[in-house]
């Protein structure tokens, strides 16, 4: 392996199954392609299979996007927005779709679904108390839209 990569170990759980891979690269995500054939209806819900269970060091989880081209195409998204894969999960990988359209969404085995995004965990330490203050900062208390946009 090359200095900084790290090893992911996939498992095939469907003769169609496919390894992710990157379009180009210098592509953040690797393509995430289905193992079956499926239609979701309008506005109706589905979880393709890819057919992959994975290992990835404890330290590391991975990201599961919607593919910006599939979007493009058919307005749909994933279900919880964003997937978390962690370290220690060991079943397949599973893509849950949205239908958020009025025609039938059909997916073909080989089609990139989705995009998953490898990351680094850092533990975060928690205060074993409550505080009666946090500090200031530009932003203070605003939400939503706050900083424009």
């Amino acid at each position: 392996m090359y200095p900084g990569t790290i090893g992911i170990k996939f498992k095939k759980l469907s003769e169609d199954a496919r390894l992710p891979n990157r379009a180009t690269p210098w592509s953040a995500g690797f393509d995430v392609s289905a193992s079956e054939l499926i239609t979701i209806p309008p506005g109706g819900k589905g979880s393709v299979h890819t057919g992959l269970a994975l290992e990835m060091p404890e330290n590391f989880f991975a990201l599961v996007f919607p593919r910006s081209g599939l979007s493009m195409r058919f307005p749909n998204y994933l279900s919880n927005g964003v997937g978390v894969i962690d370290s220690d999960y060991r079943g397949e990988i599973m893509v849950p779709f949205v239908n958020n359209t009025d025609m039938w969404i059909g997916i073909s085995i080989g089609d990139r679904i989705a995009q998953m995004i490898f990351r680094e965990q850092t533990d975060a330490q928690f205060l074993l108390s409550f505080v009666d203050e946090l500090s200031d900062t530009l932003r203070g208390e605003g939400g939503f839209g706050s900083t424009g946009g």
